[in-house]
């Protein structure tokens, strides 16, 4: 920018506090007129910064006010004009901008924080913009069918920090009452009142303990599930590996218990495990005869009696569908609650018309997707319901 013409009138250089003070005060006042939001600590930064500079040097006011009191980028071209009417007498300013190279830094927030070792270095003439992202945020939405293998192996580790945890079931077994009321504990009340005396002053009261309802988890693993399957049989392992009592079990055509094989906490171990485990993996579906099976030898006989059921499925059956609804119904009437899991329910414009997946509804509490971790998150708090 060219140095402008003759100091204004009552302008003195550089030393004058007081003229460098009024001359702040009064150019403020023309940014405010102007339209710029100017707090009163930027028009003492400004005055203390023309107290430096001095007057004469109109490129040393100029930066001196734009660092001072400029705080939005879209306030600059209001600024240069009421500093050409104000400084220069003038309508129009052309200020030279000095190209500044800017270092973008991006930090994985997964990552530990600091800098690395291969970040470029930054310094007053090279500022450095930090972005944070976070690869999580981007995986929790990705459809597992969808997903590259890299996506996946991020979107497991992101998986094995789910906890789990059922809803909460009535036990016989009795605990202390933090409530003034319940069952009367007399051998609790006669000990207090040993203390005082023999005067019972407080009286204790019994009432029945809680505990974690069981889970089963059934899982489809056919030849249209595979694209899931896997990403599924890893929930599993992270239910069956957590706190609680979680029984897993893999449907095709027919039904494979799998909760010894997913009980290691070696991932890798429980799912190479469970895959030489099941005879019909990537096969057919019989939804109907797998429940069958499972209702049969394990849920009415006790293991569905008051649990939650979990089955992961997309609902796609060979079987006769009146067989998948008779045993639906078995189920619902034993079961605390039935939540169906299917991938495809995300599918834009889906509807639950496949026969099995038709036949099963009416007896299904929750009916929830299960394509991603967003979905798995989800449905672990269906499950604590």
């Amino acid at each position: 920018m060219a140095e402008a013409g003759p100091v204004p009138v009552g302008a003195t250089p550089a030393g004058s506090g007081g003229q460098g003070t009024r001359m702040a005060v009064a150019f403020v006042r023309v940014l405010r007129r102007s339209g710029l939001s100017v707090p009163v600590g930027a028009a003492v930064a400004f005055a203390r910064a023309l107290g430096a500079v001095g007057l004469e040097r109109r490129s040393a006011v100029y930066w001196a006010g734009r660092a001072t009191l400029v705080r939005r980028p879209e306030d600059v071209a209001a600024y240069d004009r009421a500093f050409a009417v104000f400084w220069l007498g003038r309508e129009n300013i052309r200020v030279p901008v000095v190209p500044t190279e800017t270092v973008v830094v991006l930090h994985d927030e997964s990552d530990e924080a600091g800098a690395g070792p291969d970040d470029p270095p930054s310094g007053p003439d090279r500022p450095a913009i930090t972005v944070r992202y976070s690869p999580v945020e981007t995986l929790r939405d990705r459809d597992f069918a969808q997903a590259s293998p890299e996506e996946l192996e991020e979107a497991y580790r992101v998986m094995a920090r789910l906890r789990l945890e059922s809803s909460r079931r009535r036990s016989r077994r009795l605990v202390r009452s933090s409530r003034r009321r319940g069952r009367p504990d007399a051998r609790r009340t006669v000990l207090a009142a040993l203390r005082s005396g023999g005067e019972p002053v407080r009286r204790s009261f019994l009432e029945p303990a809680t505990r974690p309802r069981r889970v089963v988890l059934l899982c489809d693993v056919s030849g249209s599930m595979e694209p899931y399957a896997r990403a599924l049989l890893r929930f599993l392992h992270v239910a069956v590996v957590g706190v609680g009592q979680v029984e897993a079990f893999a449907l095709g055509t027919r039904l494979t218990r799998l909760t010894r094989q997913l009980a290691t906490h070696d991932p890798d171990r429980a799912l190479a495990a469970a895959a030489e485990a099941v005879p019909d993996w990537s096969g057919g579906t019989r939804l109907g005869e797998g429940l069958r099976a499972f209702n049969d030898s394990y849920g009415i006989k006790g293991m569905a009696r008051g649990a939650v059921v979990v089955i992961l499925s997309d609902g796609w059956d060979r079987g006769e569908p009146e067989l998948l609804g008779t045993e639906m119904a078995r189920l619902h009437r034993v079961a605390h609650r039935v939540v169906w899991v299917n991938p495809l329910k995300a599918s834009p414009g889906y509807a639950p018309l496949a026969r099995g997946m038709a036949a099963a509804l009416p007896y299904v509490d929750s009916f929830v997707e299960g394509h991603s971790l967003a979905s798995l998150e989800a449905l672990t708090e269906v499950i604590a319901a």
